[in-house]
């Protein structure tokens, strides 16, 4: 389970443009901490797992139960780089 939620974390992050070191500056934890949550070295703790839910609100049903609910505003890393995508073709009408 915590390589899962290490892969979701890296997901989260990729979605939003962030390399590593920016990444952990959002959260205040440090990069070496993240590499190896990433990798499955070891498992994200709940204080990470709240600091990414704090910074990143939008994928916090995603992140603890692989859910989704667009109209409360929760999406998945997946749904954050498709609107991207549509934005960058200048197909978003938003």
């Amino acid at each position: 389970m915590s390589s899962e939620l290490g892969k979701k974390v890296r997901e989260i992050r990729e979605a939003e443009g962030l390399g590593r070191q920016a990444f952990c500056d959002l959260i205040d934890v440090p990069k070496q901490t993240l590499i190896n949550i990433e990798t499955g070295r070891s498992g994200p703790s709940g204080k990470l797992l709240a600091e990414v839910s704090k910074a990143f609100t939008k994928y916090t049903l995603w992140l603890m139960t692989d859910q989704t609910d667009e109209a409360c505003g929760q999406i998945s890393p997946d749904i954050e780089k498709a609107r991207s995508a549509l934005k960058k073709t200048g197909t978003d009408t938003n």
